[in-house]
């Protein structure tokens, strides 16, 4: 197998981030433009090659946040997805027309399971659209990239036809995708040296991974195919994804950081950005990154076992296979305090990743203040939770004032809410079962809304009784979710900001109105 060299003499694996499009689809997992900028700006500054933006046909939302994306990266490739119609093909490249390096990324069902019953369309029908397709996309974009959804329960030799087929109408990317997470490693390696072995012309495109989680697979299976030939997966941050997930791009990249000796390939990825990033998309879409998660969990470096920990002091490369800052989580120099001023709260943020806008600054530096006067001990973990906070709720439509409770054995149970509602404060006093459900009929009472409570969950961010709350709401409206989550040292104010943040993420999920067939 011979591939283009790199300058050290490894292979280069793409990455190209979905976190935008495939990740979004998580129910739960909207995002509004500023949001989406926020994150985009990240994961070009961390080295991504492309960045999946959205579904431009999806809504107008969706189309906006493309364009403006398209606008502002320059460093990376800003990609739009469409199906096989010539609607989406136009509407996606008139999204991404203001990139400085544009792709468009089309698709279609190829097994079939999805031909007969999805698409409802002959295997002949399909091997047309896709030459349709790709030609007509790439008359307006000299890069596009071609997925045959449901590629890994496809027939090999329908495969290698259409495949052959993409590539001389023009795709320069053949994406072969594990849809539905039902490949395994070996399998999925041997089928892509078939298909590059196999096809005429395999060596005029670059030929990627996309795997869902559904098995807990994703990661070993992409890295099974870039072994097997492919030169780009296709991955999210923290794993994001409908249904299981995605691959999670921080495993990719560092396994292939971590075990050269067995894989020789080598990504463009700043990888001590991946902390930022890791944070950033958990605040922005309220999904909590389980502890164990590997390499962005809380405890993905901690050493609790005495045998673990005496080796630790021994050796650190005794149970560490990389280093806590080789993924930027840094080891604070600074202990924060009441009495820690501004200049010293903007460099602890910047040891913990974190680079705010000056009005995020503000709002930060002013709940910090507020925070270690209520906490005797300010914890790495607290300031992460707090800017977690101010990231997630920054912008929005709906937004926390003051709260005043009444809680106890004595009924009523009663809150007294003010809230910011499109730059209008209203303020109401409402009672329930209960302190949380009186919040919660507060907020209703002042934005009238109809919707299930599916989740409520509080943990506490570090430990004590003076603990911060984090909460985490999820709602559902009409078979769409979100989620919500906040942080406080009070846990009846963390509830409700993270209501409010479900409602306003629920706001954004209102104007998208996806197409049928949203996958790949």
């Amino acid at each position: 197998m011979t591939t283009a060299a790199t300058g050290s003499g490894r292979d280069r694996v793409i990455i190209f981030d979905t976190t935008l499009r495939d990740g979004e689809q998580s129910p739960g997992a909207s995002m509004n433009l500023e949001e989406k900028l926020k994150i985009a700006s990240v994961l070009e500054g961390m080295g991504v090659d492309v960045i999946e933006a959205g579904f431009p046909i999806a809504s107008n939302g969706d189309f906006e946040a493309v364009n403006e994306i398209a606008k502002r990266v320059k460093n990376s490739t800003v990609c739009g997805l469409s199906r096989a119609g010539r609607k989406d093909i136009d509407r996606a490249w008139e999204a991404l027309k203001p990139a400085k390096s544009a792709r468009i990324h089309t698709f279609i069902s190829t097994s079939p399971l999805h031909m007969k019953f999805k698409l409802q369309m002959e295997p002949e029908a399909v091997h047309q659209a896709i030459i349709d397709s790709v030609s007509h996309a790439r008359n307006l974009c000299d890069d596009v990239e071609w997925s045959c959804e449901d590629g890994t329960r496809s027939d090999r030799d329908f495969l290698c036809r259409v495949i052959e087929s993409a590539i001389k109408a023009g795709a320069t990317t053949i994406n072969v995708p594990d849809t539905v997470g039902y490949t395994v490693p070996e399998e999925y390696t041997a089928l892509m040296r078939f298909l590059i072995e196999n096809i005429p012309n395999s060596d005029k495109a670059r030929f990627s991974a996309h795997c869902h989680n559904d098995l807990g697979l994703a990661v070993a299976n992409s890295l099974a195919a870039v072994i097997g030939g492919a030169r780009q997966v296709e991955c999210t941050i923290n794993g994001l994804g409908e249904r299981a997930g995605n691959a999670a791009l921080e495993e990719i990249v560092m396994a292939l950081r971590t075990r050269p000796d067995v894989m020789q390939f080598e990504t463009g990825i700043k990888t001590t950005d991946i902390m930022k990033a890791s944070r950033l998309v958990s605040a922005v879409t309220g999904f909590v990154v389980q502890p164990n998660k590997a390499i962005v969990g809380a405890n993905a470096f901690a050493h609790e076992s005495g045998i673990h920990q005496d080796g630790m002091l021994k050796h650190a490369g005794t149970y560490e296979i990389m280093t806590p800052e080789s993924v930027g989580l840094n080891r604070s120099t600074l202990v924060m305090g009441k009495h820690s001023g501004r200049h010293a709260f903007r460099k602890k943020l910047e040891e913990l990743g974190f680079n705010l806008a000056e009005n995020q600054l503000n709002d930060a530096f002013g709940r910090f203040k507020d925070l270690a006067d209520r906490k005797k001990e300010v914890f790495d973990e607290d300031l992460v939770a707090l800017v977690d906070d101010t990231v997630a709720h920054d912008s929005h439509r709906i937004r926390f004032v003051s709260l005043q409770v009444v809680a106890g054995s004595k009924e009523p149970q009663s809150a007294e809410l003010e809230l910011e509602i499109d730059g209008a404060v209203k303020a109401v006093k409402a009672t329930g079962n209960g302190p949380v459900d009186s919040i919660f009929n507060a907020i209703k009472a002042l934005f009238p809304h109809t919707v299930n409570l599916q989740l409520y969950q509080v943990h506490a961010v570090t430990q004590g009784t003076d603990a911060q709350a984090e909460v985490t709401v999820r709602l559902e409206e009409s078979g769409k979710t979100v989620n919500g989550q906040a942080s406080d040292a009070d846990t009846l104010v963390a509830s409700c900001r993270a209501y409010i943040h479900a409602l306003n993420k629920l706001l954004v999920k209102r104007e998208k109105t996806a197409p049928a067939a949203m996958s790949a």
